[in-house]
């Protein structure tokens, strides 16, 4: 079966080559359906109301979220399933009897040995702390400050450290790969919980973290486990206050700061900048960019006046939780009583080979990925999807030669820059190549040590050198999608390209609705607050006439206002400036979509299934991709840290402002979901 058989957006002359036989399949397939989930549908919630609930509201009210799930819904529903089919494809290599074993050193054999040596529990309880010894006794033996630069330089990649280096395409040089330096080291999931820890969920949450710390403490032999992990929080702390927020890092112009060594020395002194890069392998890299220059300096400060003792204590305790997995049970227990149970309320661990099947994807993503293509992903697959992203992107084109906030000079700058879009479809062009990973059987801490060394020296081999532009930063078996705003590209990943985003019975106004609207999604990154200041080929730069920004920036207020006003649970709002480049995208990748799909219409009314309209369809199939539920702990740390509105609000608060939603269901005054025409918001 193929994907995409009825697309009529594209002339049909340029759908024939990738889809003709797709079309031809269509002809003789089983009878087309809605592709909705009827069951699902609360018939006593109008969509006019509430089109989240409309289309999910039994499934909300009878479906009870897995013991080991802090939220549920259609994305989860495809990542299990990705990880199911992964999971069948190693256990088939681990099976095999020893004639037929992988051949040592092979990519079968280092999947195989990953998977196999993080799912044997057994080792390493027998193991106990012998596996991160070595790590601690070279932390142990720091004596100066010019020693623990070192350790932090050497353990990049490993964990997430005071400052984090990162070797990417350079903002205003984006075919050159440079060094870049950021804030980090919290083990809370976003400087809120410390500065905000009043506030009673959060100092429920603060609390649960200081017992996890003085637990770690205790078992790897400190004397004093709460007095340790006081001293380790009051680091953490001053920390928090000195790092920006999450909605200042959202803007790239502040962030790229490009500097010598010596002149960061000379800004944040206290901390050998030289030793540390020399460390971290990037001696040769003169300049780097510092994404949060006071926080280097005040970082830089504490390092050098706050004791040694505490930062190596910091330090240790630090890569005790990012081990923590991997260690015995003690540890994996404390890890799950706080990062799963405290922090997002689940009351159940994943299970292990789920686990095992991330630490997986992590260590040899590629390489799995090549496995899965082959068993889950068609060339026909690749070839409807690349035909189904060209119809957005027309849709795309049209709709910026109507805008009537934007000068027709901006206007052909904004056309240039989608013109030189780089689509990704299902998996890379080239595959990673593993053979310089050693994996050895049995050794499941060393085994991630070292792949997450492997892949810092990947980065550190691209200092100074030439972009490569076909690289991919997700795994096909992936369920997301993405855009890069350097590379200009939209990713696509194999894993999502399914029901219910994509449903091969389906009539075309529940794909548009799915998958295009996911499609139109990424498309619009490149146009929301932060993608629009980069230009088509990947550099930041002013493409915009002043008064057009003002007027984009002004409609955008509304959008960040809109989302203000929603309060997922009890005293906390949606921080409409921190989501504000999603939910551009939602927007704009609704409207682009719908437009898509009534131009594959070409003029004629969509057949009426299920007494809907296509009209109806396509919004139901937009409601339908967000069904899911979340644990309000999960919730309040996703309102705190992550750019994503929480799915209900992103089901209603998009189609609220689009004037095809209110035409397909007749909204009136009165009805809960009604906004006058003059208020709807309109941006792409």
């Amino acid at each position: 079966m193929k994907l995409f058989p009825k697309l009529r957006l594209l002339p049909r002359l340029l759908l024939q080559a990738a889809l003709l036989s797709s079309m031809a399949h269509a002809a003789t397939s089983v009878p087309l359906t809605s592709g909705l989930d009827a069951s699902a549908f609360d018939t006593g919630v109008r969509p006019q109301d509430d089109l989240f609930r409309a289309v999910n509201g039994h499934w909300l009210a009878t479906y009870e979220l897995p013991a080991d799930k802090a939220r549920y819904g259609s994305f989860n529903q495809l990542r299990d399933l990705s990880d199911e089919r992964v999971r069948a494809i190693v256990e088939e290599l681990v099976s095999k009897p020893l004639a037929r074993k992988p051949v040592i050193g092979s990519l079968e054999q280092k999947i195989a040995d990953t998977y196999a040596s993080h799912l044997d529990t057994a080792a390493l309880d027998r193991a106990g702390l012998k596996p991160i010894q070595p790590l601690l006794t070279r932390l142990d033996a720091v004596k100066d400050l010019k020693q623990l630069a070192q350790w932090q330089g050497s353990m990049q990649g490993q964990l997430s450290l005071p400052f984090n280096l990162n070797v990417s395409a350079d903002y205003k040089e984006p075919s050159i790969n440079r060094v870049s330096a950021s804030q980090g080291g919290l083990g809370l999931p976003d400087r809120d919980y410390y500065l905000n820890k009043q506030e009673p969920r959060l100092a429920k949450a603060f609390a649960a973290y200081e017992q996890y710390l003085s637990t770690l403490a205790r078992l790897s032999g400190e004397a004093e486990p709460l007095a340790a992990a006081q001293r380790v929080l009051a680091i953490e702390q001053a920390l928090a206050q000195a790092q920006w927020s999450r909605v200042q890092n959202r803007d790239p112009a502040k962030r790229y700061n490009p500097m010598s060594v010596a002149e960061l020395q000379a800004q944040a002194a206290g901390f050998d900048w030289a030793a540390f890069m020399q460390a971290a392998g990037l001696e040769a890299q003169t300049s780097l960019s510092v994404s949060q220059p006071s926080t280097a300096t005040a970082t830089a400060k504490l390092l050098s006046e706050l004791p040694l003792a505490d930062w190596k204590l910091y330090f240790k305790l630090r890569s005790l939780d990012a081990a923590a997995v991997l260690l015995p049970k003690e540890f994996r227990e404390a890890r799950f009583a706080f990062r799963d149970l405290a922090l997002s309320g689940t009351p159940a661990e994943m299970p292990r080979w789920q686990r095992s099947i991330a630490e997986l994807n992590g260590a040899l993503g590629e390489g799995v990925g090549q496995l899965y293509v082959a068993r889950h992903f068609s060339p026909e697959h690749k070839a409807g999807m690349q035909a189904l992203v060209a119809n957005l992107l027309l849709a795309y084109r049209e709709s910026i030669d109507g805008l009537s906030w934007m000068s027709p000079a901006t206007k052909a700058s904004a056309q240039e820059k989608l013109a030189k879009f780089t689509p990704k479809i299902g998996y890379p062009e080239q595959w990673r190549d593993y053979s310089a990973l050693k994996v050895i059987a049995g050794d499941a801490l060393g085994n991630a040590e070292r792949a997450a060394a492997w892949r810092w020296q990947r980065q550190v081999a691209k200092a100074g050198k030439p972009v490569d532009r076909s690289e991919w930063g997700m795994t096909p078996q992936t369920v997301n999608a993405s855009y890069s705003p350097s590379f200009n590209a939209i990713t696509f990943p194999a894993a999502i390209l399914q029901p219910p985003f994509f449903d091969i019975n389906a009539d075309d106004a529940v794909n548009y609705g799915g998958i295009g609207a996911v499609i139109g999604h990424e498309i619009s990154h490149g146009f929301d607050d932060s993608g629009s200041q980069f230009d088509g080929d990947g550099a930041l730069r002013n493409w915009w006439g002043e008064a057009d920004r003002k007027a984009f920036e002004a409609i955008a207020a509304k959008l960040a206002a809109q989302f203000d006003g929603y309060s997922p649970i009890a005293g906390q709002q949606i921080n409409g400036k921190l989501t504000l480049g999603e939910n551009i995208a939602d927007l704009s990748g609704l409207q682009i979509a719908y437009k898509a799909y009534r131009h594959s219409l070409q003029g004629k009314p969509a057949p009426v299934i299920g007494g809907q309209s296509g009209e109806q369809r396509f919004f139901y199939g937009f409601a339908q991709v967000w069904r899911g539920k979340t644990r309000d702990e999960q919730t309040l740390q996703q309102l705190l840290s992550d750019p994503h509105s929480p799915a209900e609000f992103r089901a209603n608060g998009t189609p609220i402002n689009h004037d095809g939603f209110h035409e397909a269901f007749g909204t009136k005054a009165g009805d809960k979901m009604f906004k006058p025409e003059a208020e709807r918001i309109r941006i792409w």
